[in-house]
Parts: structure tokens; C-alpha cells; sequence
């Protein structure tokens, strides 16, 4: 195994799809786009949907990598306190939204590349021919029904639970918001003039993607005449393997002509710095990656996933639980994890290769398998001290209550993450009926 090092390390699976991505996703971070948009989607919130809408942009942002936490976090507290209402409860939703909502979102982004990546270098380690080929839409139903389920969760946590026991918000009490100025301040004509010139790019590269999907003879529709009457996700695959190129484009284009005509981007040179600024914020990700890289294929060498995936098969088999109550334990199990090990991708490293082929060999698919650690992942994010975001959250807080500390950010994100872990866990048990039901 480490004799083929280098080669273990650079056909590591997830390495290619996230540093693609992350490509186009540095120009729109960097050039304003996404910073802009949250802005914009945040302060038109209507007043007496506050609490659901902070929390579904909170959400959606998570494609905006470290943008959801230090734009919609803050902001959220800003809108809320304008409102009338407690800054930190609106901390608390967006909060809750950004990072325990981490997998619940309306369609795949960077997080899916990342643990499809995963999933499928366990997938081939293990060596089981379930027929299964990876995409990063494995979960794309199961991200929005996430989504759907916590925002009714995160707002009842919300109004009925958090809010009458922060009382009611005295402005005297405010700390300096000197810091804040340049979020609170509406946007300018030339952000505005960028959020339009990336909305009309966003059409154009759809577009674009479905005439080269949909129309008669394009490369991203298996529609040859010896795919007649295979599944629909057969005669999909090439669409589905477009996803990266897509989103790299996405990004790239939109994040080019909102940096172009609000005044961020005046050349190629400067997205080729921002390029350069986003793999720089990667060499962290390299690291894991490399140590993850040769886990997995050592794993996959010693046989012990299949092993342990075999006697695992057979100890749920002979538990007689059903298979709904073997994920909701998986669920539950991953979120616990989640308290001592904070990385998403380090853990699915550590599981994938066990839990990938023993829930095949009990009829399960990798994309189950992964959906059931994401749940658990994300639920209990928000009340682990060693989230690297943790901190800053509480800076925001205190910054609104200066006598806000590690103890009261904790228990007042405590109710949120039992509920979403509740929630998700249900969803999963729900999701894995269905199936059984087809």
C-alpha cells in the first residue's frame, strides 16, 4: 500500500471533485457574489416569516462554504434586531440553519463531492458489485426533504422554546456595533447592478446545461437507441457526471460578471488571484485528504471492512431490529461522534469503509448509507465546543449581550440540535420504509 503512495494520494476519489469546485466557488466567494446575495435575500425577509426565512437562506448558504457563517450568522442578528426581536435568537437560527442544517439543502454542492467521493473509494474498497456508480445527486431528494423537515423544526425551537427564555431584548444592553457597520449597510447600486448581471448569467448557464441535457443527441443523455427501456438514471449518467463541470461553471460565470459589474473583478488576472486565494484555504483539506487517502486503501488492503461489514451484517440481522431502526442508531451514533471529531469528512473517512458495505450486504445503497451519517453529522454541530466556528459565533453573540458566554451559546443551542437530530433521524427511518416499499 505505501508503496503506491503517491498514486493512493492522487486518485484519491473526493480530492479531484472538491478542488474543482472550490475552484469556481473561490471567484463567487471572493468577488462579492455570495456575500451580496445572502445580503439581499436577508434583508427583504417578510417580518412575520422571519424566523423560516432566515432559516432557509441560513441553509441554502451552506453552498457558500464560510459565507454562511460569517454573513447570514451576524446578519441574521441584525433583521431580527430591526424587527424588534432578540439578536441572539436570530444568532441561534442562523446558527442552527448554517451549521446544523449543513446537509439539508435544495440541491448538491461541494459537501455531496466531497462525501460521494468518500463513499465510492469505500464502495470499490470493499470489493462488492452492488451495480451502484457514484454521483454527487445521490442524496438530492433526501437534501430537500431535510430541508423541508427543519425549517417547521428550527421554528417552532425558535418562537416557542428559545424566545421566551431570552425575555425581552433591552437595546441599552448592545454592545459597540462599529464592526457591523459595513454588513448593515444596504447594498450599493453597484452590488446590485453585479446581483443582476449574475442572475442573468445563472439563466444563461442553465440554459446552456439543459439544451446540452435535453436536446436530441447531446452528450449528457444516454438516449442511443440500446439504452430503450433502461432506468432513467442509466440514461442520465452523463448529466449526472456533469454536476462538477457544471458547478464550476456556475460559479466561475456568475461570480465573473457580478465581479464585473460591481467593480471586484477588472481582469483576468484577479480571478486567477482568487482562484489562487481559494487553494491556499484548501492546504487544510489536502492534509486530511492525504492521511484519509491511504486510511482507506490500507483499510480496503487488510480486508477489514468487509470483514467487520460482514459480522456487523449479521449481528443487526440477528438483533432482529428492523432496518429503520438500524439507521436511526446509525444516525444517532454519527451525531455523537460528531461531539469528539469535528471534521465531516474525517469521520465518513473512519465509517464509510464499514458502513458502506454492511448496509449493501443488508439491501441498503451507498447513497443510504451516506445520507444516514450526514443527518447525524450535522445535527450536533451546533452545540460542540470544538467546531472551528464555534468561537466566532460567540463573538457575534457577544457583541449584542456581553455577558453571553461558552455555557449560555451551548444550552441555547441545545434544544435545536436534539429536535434536528429527532427530526432527521425520523426522516431517515421514513425514507428507508419507503424504499423497502417499492
Amino acid at each position: 500500500c505505501w508503496s503506491d503512495g503517491l498514486q493512493t494520494f492522487s486518485h484519491f476519489h473526493p480530492l479531484g471533485y472538491v478542488l474543482v469546485v472550490m475552484l469556481g466557488a473561490g471567484v463567487a466567494e471572493r468577488s462579492g457574489l455570495f456575500a451580496s446575495a445572502i445580503r439581499s435575500a436577508l434583508t427583504n425577509a417578510p417580518l412575520h416569516l422571519l424566523t423560516p426565512f432566515v432559516a432557509i437562506i441560513a441553509m441554502l448558504s451552506n453552498h457558500a462554504a464560510d459565507a454562511g457563517y460569517v454573513v447570514v450568522i451576524p446578519i441574521a442578528a441584525i433583521i431580527f434586531a430591526a424587527a424588534g426581536r432578540h439578536p441572539i435568537l436570530g444568532i441561534g437560527v442562523g446558527f442552527a440553519g448554517v451549521s446544523g442544517g449543513f446537509s439539508a439543502n435544495l440541491t448538491p454542492g461541494a459537501l455531496d463531492a466531497l462525501l460521494f467521493g468518500i463513499t465510492e473509494a469505500a464502495y470499490q474498497a470493499s470489493g462488492i458489485d452492488a451495480g451502484w456508480s457514484m454521483n454527487i445527486a445521490g442524496n438530492w431528494w433526501f437534501i430537500i426533504a431535510l430541508l423541508i423537515m427543519y425549517v417547521p423544526v428550527i421554528w417552532f425551537v425558535a418562537d416557542k422554546i428559545i424566545e421566551p427564555k431570552l425575555g425581552t431584548w433591552e437595546p441599552s444592553s448592545m454592545a459597540d456595533m462599529s464592526s457591523y457597520q459595513s454588513s448593515d449597510d444596504p447594498l450599493t447600486d453597484a452590488q446590485r447592478r453585479g446581483l443582476r448581471h449574475a442572475a442573468l448569467a445563472l439563466l444563461g448557464v442553465l440554459l446552456f446545461w439543459v439544451v446540452m441535457t435535453l436536446g436530441p443527441g447531446t452528450p449528457l443523455l444516454n438516449d442511443g437507441p440500446d439504452m430503450v427501456g433502461a432506468p432513467w438514471y442509466s440514461v442520465a449518467a452523463p448529466f449526472f457526471k456533469s454536476l462538477i463541470a457544471a458547478f464550476l461553471i456556475l460559479f466561475l460565470v456568475t461570480g465573473y460578471f457580478y465581479g464585473r459589474a460591481a467593480g471586484t473583478i477588472n481582469s483576468g488576472q484577479d480571478m486567477v488571484d482568487m482562484m489562487t486565494e481559494a487553494m491556499k484555504d484548501m492546504g487544510y483539506y489536502l492534509v486530511l485528504a492525504f492521511f484519509a487517502a491511504h486510511f482507506v486503501a490500507m483499510f480496503g488492503w487488510s480486508n477489514l471492512g468487509l470483514i467487520t461489514a460482514v459480522h456487523g451484517a449479521d449481528v443487526i440481522q440477528s438483533s432482529g431490529l428492523p432496518l429503520p431502526v438500524a439507521l436511526g442508531m446509525i444516525v444517532i451514533f454519527a451525531g455523537v461522534l460528531n461531539l469528539f471529531v469535528g471534521s465531516a469528512s474525517a469521520k465518513w473517512a473512519l465509517l464509510a469503509p464499514v458502513l458502506v458495505p454492511m448496509l449493501i450486504l443488508l439491501g441498503v445503497s451507498p447513497d443510504g448509507a451516506t445520507a444516514a451519517y450526514r443527518v447525524g453529522d450535522s445535527a450536533t454541530n451546533i452545540i460542540t465546543p470544538i467546531m472551528v466556528y464555534f468561537p466566532l459565533v460567540l463573538v457575534f453573540a457577544r457583541r449584542w449581550q456581553r455577558d453571553f458566554g461558552l455555557g449560555s451559546l451551548t444550552a441555547m443551542m441545545i434544544p435545536y440540535s436534539i429536535w434536528m437530530l429527532l427530526a432527521g433521524t425520523a426522516l431517515m427511518m421514513l425514507w428507508i420504509n419507503l424504499y423497502l416499499a417499492q
